[in-house]
């Protein structure tokens, strides 16, 4: 097994935060139901499922950092002001649902080239964290009763199960094809020659 290091982390980071980018800012998939879904959120839980929960995390914040001067939230939107409103929720959920996902899925490692689990960590993320967080702001923001603002979220709901179904398979194609990205950080100690740290 390779040893990681911090070069490797910095480059998976940033290269992943453009993904996220890039997902963000193509054109959303009209449905034909009046209700179209961006990619953003398949990029969000892509980085943590792929990366774990630390660099995964750092992923999406480096991300959402990059947008306050750069036109690359969705629709090419850019700018502080997207924390103030309807959708501020949203954009504060996806670093921590990145984050759970990618510990749900290195915490079982040894199973992370199974579609079921990473799909089910990916879910569980989603509706835990995104659909949480983001209708609640709305709520708030748009003045609306919670049961107004759930309402309208679950409208999303399709779309987000149909990328993460997208997500598990290519999240575990990642690991079957590289499987030391979900390595433990080697580190030594004066009491051992090696141990394992997560």
């Amino acid at each position: 097994m390779n040893r990681r290091t911090p070069t490797t982390d910095v480059a998976l980071i940033a290269g992943f935060a453009a993904l996220i980018a890039v997902c963000a800012i193509l054109p959303d998939i009209k449905t034909g139901i009046g209700v179209p879904y961006s990619l953003q959120t398949f990029g969000v839980l892509l980085a943590g499922a792929v990366l774990g929960p630390v660099r995964g995390f750092l992923s999406v914040l480096l991300y959402l950092v990059a947008g306050l001067v750069l036109p690359i939230y969705s629709g090419g939107a850019s700018g502080i002001s997207h924390y103030t409103g309807v959708t501020a929720g949203y954009l504060v959920a996806f670093p921590i649902a990145a984050a759970l996902c990618g510990y749900l899925v290195y915490r079982n490692r040894q199973h992370a080239t199974q579609f079921t689990l990473v799909f089910t960590c990916g879910l569980l993320s989603s509706f835990v964290v995104v659909h949480t967080l983001g209708p609640l702001n709305l709520a708030w923001r748009a003045d609306l009763s919670l049961k107004e603002a759930f309402s309208f979220d679950a409208a999303y709901f399709p779309g987000d199960i149909a990328k993460n179904v997208v997500m598990a398979l290519i999240a575990t194609a990642v690991h079957r094809a590289f499987p030391d990205l979900a390595a433990r950080r080697a580190a030594a100690t004066t009491d051992e020659p090696a141990a394992q740290s997560a």
